[in-house]
């Protein structure tokens, strides 16, 4: 059985919105400032322990039009375009990226089908909308956070107004030198 694992871009202040800036949002362009080789070398080998990507329709407009033109020595873009891209979006109607496809109707039906198959982990980034969604029907199986040590101030927050609290166990903890620390939970 695979396993959903959410992996996001967080500050402090639990903002999410746009860390790299490619939105061009008021409160975007956060997280370059903490990028380091230590956090490339852990997003690398997240993305390699996963052999699906599961996101919503702004994530992955982004990504379908940044990953394709990319390369890189270490087979990251290379991997980004070629794993199997299952997206959540009730306006596209056509998804030009490689090895892209729609998931629904019934997002929570199509996410419990995906971790009945074997295989690796579904990693989700971004997508705060599908995140929450997956909280609130219980499908996300690990949480992990890269919290950013910066006060964003405004901007979407990566779990916005969710109705129900949610039990987390701490997992794993990591300090990067960059000032980023790597929160690891599963949900109970």
């Amino acid at each position: 059985m695979r396993r959903v694992v959410v992996s996001e871009f967080v500050s402090i202040d639990g903002v999410m919105e746009d860390p790299g800036g490619g939105e061009k949002t008021a409160h975007g362009g956060w997280s370059f400032r903490f990028w380091s080789d230590e956090a490339a070398q852990y997003k690398h080998d997240e993305l390699f322990a996963s052999d699906a990507l599961l996101l919503g329709r702004k994530t992955y407009q982004g990504f379908a039009d940044a990953w394709p033109s990319r390369t890189d020595d270490s087979g990251f873009a290379a991997r980004m375009n070629a794993v199997p891209k299952f997206v959540v979006s009730s306006t596209l109607t056509k998804l030009d990226w490689n090895n892209s496809s729609l998931l629904r109707p019934n997002v929570a039906e199509g996410v419990r089908k995906l971790k009945q198959q074997t295989g690796q982990d579904i990693l989700v980034a971004g997508s705060a909308q599908l995140v929450q969604s997956l909280l609130r029907d219980s499908l996300i199986d690990e949480l992990r956070l890269m919290v950013h040590p910066i006060i964003v101030g405004g901007g979407k927050r990566l779990f916005g107004e969710l109705a129900d609290a949610k039990m987390l166990k701490l997992t794993d903890s990591k300090a990067f030198g960059s000032g980023m620390v790597l929160l690891t939970y599963q949900l109970v």
